[in-house]
Order: C-alpha cells, then structure tokens, then sequence
C-alpha cells in the first residue's frame, strides 16, 4: 500500500484543489450578494472529483514514462517511480489506470448530477464532454502513440484544464453563468500551474534530452526556462489584484480581502531563491513550495472575499 500511496505523490494534491477552492468560493461570495445559495455537496463532491484526476494523473504518468524508460534515465527520481523501480509492475499500473478513469468518470457524473439535474441538462452534457476531456488529458500526457507531454505541450494542457476550467468550471458549477472576469483567477492557479510543471521539466531537462522527452522547457532550453518561469511566477498575484481591483474593493473599506496580499514576501524569496540554481537537480525541493503557495493563494483569496463581509 505504502508503494501506491507513494506513487499517487501527495505532494502535487494541494496544486490540483488549489482551482477548485478559488472558483467555489469566488462563487459563494458573489451568490451571497445576490442572495444566492451555496451547496456544500457541489463543492465536497467537486474536491473529490480533482483528487481523483489528479492521483489518475499521477499513475498515468508513472506507468506512460515507465514504460517508455523515461524514469530509467533518471538518476534522481528512478528510485521513486513506482513502475521504473519494479515497486509496481507495468500490467498492475495500468489497471490502477482504468481503475482511476472509471471511478473518475462515475464521481464526475454524481457531481454534475447534482449540481446541473434537472433545471439545466445542456450544461450537464457540455460539463460531462469537460470530464471526459479531463480524464483524457491526465491520461494523454505522457500514454500512447503521440503523448503531448512528449511534445512540449504539457504547459497549455496544464494552464487550461488545472486553471481556467478548474476554475472557472468549479465557478459556473455553483452560479449556472460564466463571468469575464473570472479568466484573472483561472489564468493566475494556471500560470501557478505551469510553474510546477516547468520547473519539474527544467529539474529532468538533461535525462529528458536522453530519452527523447520534448518538453516545452528542453525545447528552449534551461536559460529561457528559468526567464519563463520567473514570470510565471511574478504575475498571478497581479492578477489577482485586479480582479479584486474591477470588483470595487479598492473603494470598499473591506481592506481584509487582501489579505491575500501578504504572499507577495514569500512569493519574492521564492523567485530569488529560484533564480540562484545553477544545477536543474537542485530545483526538486521547490516544486512542493510552488504548490503551497498556490493553495495558499487560492485559501487566502477565498477568506478575504468571505470571512470578512
């Protein structure tokens, strides 16, 4: 059991509720001001749905680079890869696969059931089209012919499905209606997103050249990467500014809401620290702080829209 645990790496879990809190509480904050409900069973139904794509996500891309001999190539992670290691064969990963998609796929249909049956059955089947493309992108990264991971695209995949439609979809899942400005939150837990993934791929970039890997930050290689990062991880905030900024809390006397605010230190320490690695191995320990600051983020956003009306 400790090997599957292992291999559903908890660690990446705070990243992928990081949306789902953003989107849900913006949500309860806007139905609270116009006298709306929020449905407790949506949002609980909603994180279990995001765990379940995420730890689907976790075991697709240990048995797709297992078996591809990706993780053989490296030598820091190889021993924590379930399948490269032998901890877990091929056959049993990718049961544990088509395990996840199913489980994913039915938690999907009661949370849609719930939150769209019976006043809105056209969003229900455009929401359950979204599952399935969600299970199919956590699975496609780095499974099958032409694996997009493989082709530097895992960045784009990250930035919509972890940010705007974990976001803006966990949003509409409460209020039945899209609104504009909710893209500032859904591209700021996106960047976050990519920020992760980049550094991962910027860590790996050498054993990815060897095994054939094209991920985004090898395509640009590791000067540009950390110039992308860098900004990826200098504008969320910003972002998230301006959606407090254009929903008139500059104005307001609620000076709480940006309490959010106070990352800007952590965020800075972060950048800084980033920016003096000289060796992509040595990059591995801030892929968890990217994390944590990203559900902080999403935490700290949503108590200052919500515990201080």
């Amino acid at each position: 059991m400790s090997d599957w645990i292992k291999a559903a790496r908890l660690r990446t879990l705070p990243l992928s509720l990081s949306g789902i809190i953003m989107g849900s509480f913006i949500a309860k904050w806007r139905l609270w001001g116009e006298g709306g409900t929020w449905d407790w069973k949506i949002f609980a139904l909603a994180l279990l749905v995001t765990l379940l794509y995420q730890i689907l996500s976790n075991y697709a891309n240990d048995y797709g680079d297992g078996i591809k001999g990706t993780d053989a190539k490296r030598a820091s992670e190889a021993e924590a890869r379930a399948v490269a290691s032998g901890k877990i064969t091929a056959k049993q990963m990718r049961n544990a696969v088509i395990l996840f998609s199913v489980l994913s796929f039915v938690a999907t249909v009661a949370l849609l059931y719930i939150a769209f049956i019976p006043e809105y059955m056209n969003e229900f089947y455009i929401f359950i089209g979204l599952g399935v493309a969600s299970i199919l992108a956590a699975i496609g990264y780095t499974i099958g012919k032409k694996p997009y991971g493989y082709m530097g695209l895992g960045d784009l995949f990250v930035f919509v499905f972890f940010g705007l439609v974990s976001v803006c979809g966990s949003y509409f899942l409460f209020t039945k209606t899209f609104s504009w400005d909710m893209l500032l939150p859904g591209t700021a837990v996106g960047m976050m997103s990519m920020a992760v993934l980049n550094l991962n791929n910027m860590r790996d970039i050498e054993s990815d050249k060897l095994s054939g890997k094209n991920s985004f930050a090898l395509r640009i290689g590791f000067k540009n990467a950390m110039i992308y990062e860098m900004v990826l991880l200098q504008f969320p905030l910003i972002l998230i500014l301006i959606f407090l900024a254009i929903n008139g809390f500059l104005q307001s006397q609620n000076y709480y809401v940006f309490i959010v605010m106070i990352l800007i230190i952590p965020f800075a320490k972060l950048r800084r620290k980033i920016m003096e690695v000289k060796e992509p191995r040595q990059l591995d320990p801030f892929l968890k702080q990217v994390g944590i600051l990203t559900f902080m983020m999403a935490l700290f956003t949503a108590i200052g829209l919500n515990l201080f009306k």
